[in-house]
């Protein structure tokens, strides 16, 4: 069993009580004291990545890299503070975080529910809840419904034609067999979607409709831009990539 010498065990644990401080001082969820005490020196380790760096460099860079550190540790925690937030006062905006939290833990139900009921009044036509709602059909294999919410986002100038409003027309096409224009809006998807999901479903889109050898050279075009990605992004970008090559296996 792997042991630190005993100079190293010292600092380990002095790094670890400053570390168990800082989380009282600054009013910490409790399991960080947990994590950096049993997991020594590798939890302090993590607390130091997820929290303190976030905090101590300030960049955008920084706080990706703490949010993903903690969201590997607690990928639930979002999801419980913004279900307080409705619980204590339930906007619009809370109820859309809820909304958003509960899509990334794959729950679409939830989700629709949430952006059907914030859909009222005022916010009728807001274009975040109706994509939002949208595309929690979608995931609910309900792209009747999802289409009309698209349509009457096509009817907004700023709204209507943005990769991620295109994105989702195509799918609900191609869900309901309208495959010219599930063409149309995924291969304008492709081009314009920022990340890999656009040029990633839109080769799905072409294996699945019979068009092979497009599909392939999509996949190699995303093999050129995974091998331009920054480290940071490309385990999201690989799992893009896996899920176009498995359309074409």
């Amino acid at each position: 069993m792997f042991s630190l010498p005993l100079p190293l065990l010292g600092l380990s644990l002095l790094f670890s009580i400053a570390l168990c401080v800082h989380v009282v001082r600054t009013h910490r969820e409790m399991y960080w004291l947990w994590i950096i005490l049993v997991f020594q020196p590798l939890g302090g380790i993590v607390y130091l990545v997820a929290v303190l760096l976030p905090e101590l460099m300030g960049g955008r860079t920084a706080q990706k890299m703490g949010q993903a550190a903690r969201k590997a540790i607690d990928p639930q925690r979002e999801y419980r503070e913004a279900a307080k937030a409705v619980d204590d006062a339930p906007t619009v905006a809370n109820r859309v975080r809820l909304a958003v939290a509960a899509t990334e833990l794959g729950k679409h139900a939830e989700a629709e529910k949430l952006y059907a009921d914030s859909l009222t009044g005022m916010y009728a036509d807001d274009a975040q809840l109706l994509l939002g709602r949208a595309n929690a059909l979608i995931e609910l294999n309900r792209p009747a419904e999802a289409l009309p919410l698209l349509e009457k986002l096509g009817e907004q100038p700023n709204a209507g034609r943005t990769p991620h409003t295109m994105l989702a027309l195509g799918r609900v096409y191609h869900a309901l067999g309208r495959e010219t224009q599930a063409d149309t809006a995924l291969s304008w998807a492709a081009d314009n979607y920022p990340g890999f999901e656009g040029i990633a479903r839109y080769t799905v889109f072409l294996a699945r409709t019979g068009r092979k050898d497009e599909a392939r050279a999509k996949l190699v075009e995303i093999d050129k831009r995974l091998d331009k990605t920054h480290a940071h992004f490309r385990k999201e970008a690989k799992a893009w990539r896996d899920f176009a090559a498995a359309a074409l296996t």
